[in-house]
């Protein structure tokens, strides 16, 4: 009989096992089998919770994302500006957990298989949206809409850019990623504020 309360706690150890096994191998071609020794379950109750190694990975995307969404409002809920928010929407890119080389390498892994995987790149445009909008809520006071579109696009294509770079072996540190991000953003702004003088 299975015991009551372990179905959450073995859905999510087969996420993060997902998570780390593709970061591993970086790519998808992991098997149910991996993913389930990783997460010290049977291959029979993997598919049993997920059906298939797509719907888990599926669902390993999503827990990825409401991760960084959680990071997100915990790093926006103590921004006390415009531009402390977009601070802290860099920061939570880069934290410690974010850029850890398994997670980046999933990302990737994600990535590439959104040419193929409708879903997989549906979930990936929700984080392209989630992302903009995140920025352009600090952008659009310091910059007008036209410009903030442009800053966010650019910041947007470096976060993206930089888990590129570390994905292959590039590896730049989290701090100078997110410098590089911040000095973007305030190059830009520095710009505009030059304009309207």
């Amino acid at each position: 009989m299975p015991k009551i309360g372990m179905e959450p706690i073995r859905r999510k150890a087969l996420t993060d096992a997902a998570i780390e096994a593709i970061g591993a191998h970086g790519s998808m071609a992991v098997t149910m089998s991996d993913i389930a020794g990783r997460a010290g379950v049977s291959p029979a109750l993997a598919h049993h919770y997920f059906g298939s190694k797509d719907r888990l990975i599926t669902e390993s995307i999503r827990a990825l994302l409401r991760d960084l969404k959680s990071d997100a409002v915990a790093a926006l809920s103590t921004a006390r500006s415009p531009r402390a928010r977009l601070s802290a929407i860099v920061a939570a890119s880069f934290s410690q957990k974010q850029f850890s080389d398994e997670v980046v390498a999933a990302w990737l892994a994600f990535y590439v298989d959104a040419q193929r995987a409708p879903e997989i790149r549906r979930l990936l445009t929700v984080y392209a949206r989630r992302l903009h909008s995140n920025l352009m809520s600090g952008l659009r006071p310091l910059a007008g809409e036209r410009d903030a579109q442009r800053i966010a696009e650019g910041a947007a294509a470096m976060i993206d850019g930089l888990y590129i770079r570390k994905a292959l072996n590039a590896d730049p540190a989290r701090h100078d990623a997110a410098a590089l991000v911040e000095d973007h953003i305030e190059t830009q702004l520095l710009e505009i504020r030059g304009r309207t003088l």
